[in-house]
């Protein structure tokens, strides 16, 4: 008697093509990429339709590395050493503070340089006003 085994995502274990996919999402844009120059260099069919295929999925020009899991989420795990993770955490929460810091300073940056370059503007625009009225 024989058994099939499904699994919970991609169903019976025969869709190798599924089975294949995931493998390569768990390992990244890199396998997909390496796979398709492989899929070049021996049949440039395959290369073709591997392209097409990380173009239409949006894999080629994804902000995240296929469906890895976000690093947000492997940060959030704990270790079971109670002193790291403590460490761990008020590392993050200083980071994050930092990071929105730097983000006002160059916020407030940008404004800075608009209102120099707007004023710039305008002056320039008023020396033309007054040698067009003067003249």
């Amino acid at each position: 008697m024989t058994t099939v085994t499904t699994d919970p995502i991609y169903g019976s274990r025969g869709n190798w093509i599924a089975r294949a996919e995931s493998w390569m999402d768990a390992r990244g844009k890199g396998a997909w990429i390496a796979a398709m120059v492989l899929g070049f260099i021996f049949f440039w069919p395959v290369g073709l339709a591997l392209l097409a295929y990380m173009t239409w999925s949006k894999r080629m020009f994804s902000s995240k590395s296929c469906s890895r899991k976000s690093s947000r989420s492997m940060m959030s795990r704990s270790t079971g050493n109670s002193a790291f993770d403590a460490y761990k955490a008020d590392t993050l929460r200083r980071l994050e503070e930092e990071q929105g810091n730097f983000e006002a300073f160059l916020e407030r940056l940008r404004e800075a340089k608009d209102k120099a370059e707007f004023d710039q503007f305008m002056n320039d625009r008023a020396k033309q006003d007054d040698t067009a009225t003067g003249a």
